[in-house]
């Protein structure tokens, strides 16, 4: 599949692959840069899963889910009042 870069720096992610991840409007992503390639992983709950293996304790799990959904809430708070002063 082919995408380009926006003016903005934006790629758009191809429909079949958003859906089959389950990306969604708001969906944060980890951007790396590995020997000349760009990998980039949505932050959701099957990330964290598969990443509590690897830490001690799913405290932090927890935790960074809570942030998230707080970051969601605040995000569409603040779409939602630009809307309401057009």
């Amino acid at each position: 599949m082919e995408t380009a870069v926006t003016i903005k720096g934006q790629v758009v992610i191809p429909a079949k692959i958003r859906h089959r991840l389950g990306i969604k409007k708001g969906t944060k992503f980890y951007v790396e840069e590995r020997k000349g390639e760009i990998i980039l992983r949505p932050l959701n709950r099957e990330y964290f899963q598969k990443m509590s293996g690897i830490l001690k304790g799913g405290g932090l799990v927890k935790a960074l889910e809570k942030t998230r959904r707080e970051d969601l809430k605040r995000e569409e708070e603040k779409i939602g009042r630009r809307k309401g002063s057009r």
